[in-house]
């Protein structure tokens, strides 16, 4: 851990990136503090991955500026306050899981000790294995120890989680949660929403190479007016569903409908109207993945509240 700790982890300011006339990036500015887990959402083409490659130094920025503890971002990556986990990066086959993480200590002056790298990342069982023979979730885990490997102070994660089953999820969350307890920082990109919804303290969300939400989780479902009404409701249509005031889209499966309402109160007075057999209702706030949805969406206006 560096010795400072005034500023935040990082920051970017206005920063734009073109790719021919693909405009990839576009006037992003977003700041970091120290100890925050962030996630990065956003559809296939909102332009995280070149968010992420400006941040890490891969790429230069047509226009803006990006900081990491202060200074430029390849400084970061060569003193080791700056790492990441890349979903695809490439393992040597005939290369052991403990060879890997070895290889990556002896590149930094103060790295973690490899027995503490290799229990935080879960790879103990399985070090002495050549890589060839791992399993997807068991090469991701590998490509953890290997960005723990440097004890950064700053952790950036793309798609963490892919390959990994349901404990193995578990039990990697268990161990960012330690990682940031004692005050470093994670931005994670990920396309698992309840992820970003039970881990992250702060979501940034992109479309079309800008960001359009960015807060803590509530704050950023609070941003999509609405509630959401289930219900069981026999022989409805989803023309008849549609046709309720209040109601503003329907999902219908069977007899089970899920209503997206602007209005809730009046909604459930129509629904109860026109359908008398209604049953099993309830009513809750809109989700993270319906947030998501109305936020990302080619025909959505940037709503104002979901702004820092």
């Amino acid at each position: 851990m560096g010795a400072e700790t005034e500023g935040p982890a990082f920051s970017l300011h206005g920063l734009t990136r073109r790719f021919g006339d693909v405009l990839a990036v576009d006037g992003v500015s977003v700041e970091v503090a120290r100890g925050e887990v962030v996630a990065l959402l956003g559809p296939n083409g909102a332009g995280k991955s070149t968010t992420v490659d400006l941040l890490l130094g891969l790429a230069r920025p047509d226009a803006g500026e990006v900081r990491v503890f202060g200074g430029e971002p390849r400084t970061a990556v060569e003193n080791g306050r700056m790492a990441a986990m890349v979903q695809n990066g490439t393992l040597l086959r005939d290369l052991t899981a403990a060879e890997h993480v070895s290889l990556v200590r002896s590149t930094h002056e103060r790295p973690l000790p490899a027995k503490d790298v290799m229990a935080r990342a879960g790879i103990t069982g399985f070090a002495n294995r050549r890589c060839g023979k791992l399993s997807g979730g068991q090469q991701q885990r590998v490509r953890f120890a290997m960005a723990l490997a440097g004890d950064p102070d700053l952790l950036v994660l793309d798609e963490p989680t892919a390959a990994l089953d349901v404990d193995g999820r578990r039990e990697f969350w268990t161990s960012m949660r330690e990682f940031a307890a004692s005050g470093r920082t994670v931005l994670f990109a990920t396309h698992y929403l309840a992820e970003a919804e039970d881990y992250a303290d702060r979501v940034v969300l992109m479309r079309h190479g800008r960001i359009v939400a960015d807060g803590p989780v509530a704050q950023v479902r609070a941003a999509v007016a609405g509630r959401v009404l289930r219900a069981v409701v026999p022989g409805a249509s989803e023309a008849g569903l549609a046709a309720i005031p209040g109601v503003s889209t329907v999902r219908l499966r069977g007899d089970r409908a899920e209503l997206a309402c602007a209005d809730s109160d009046t909604a459930i007075r129509g629904l109860l109207a026109a359908f008398p057999l209604a049953a099993d209702i309830e009513i809750t706030a809109v989700g993270l993945e319906d947030a998501f949805l109305a936020l990302t969406s080619d025909n959505a206006a940037v709503p104002q509240g979901a702004l820092r």
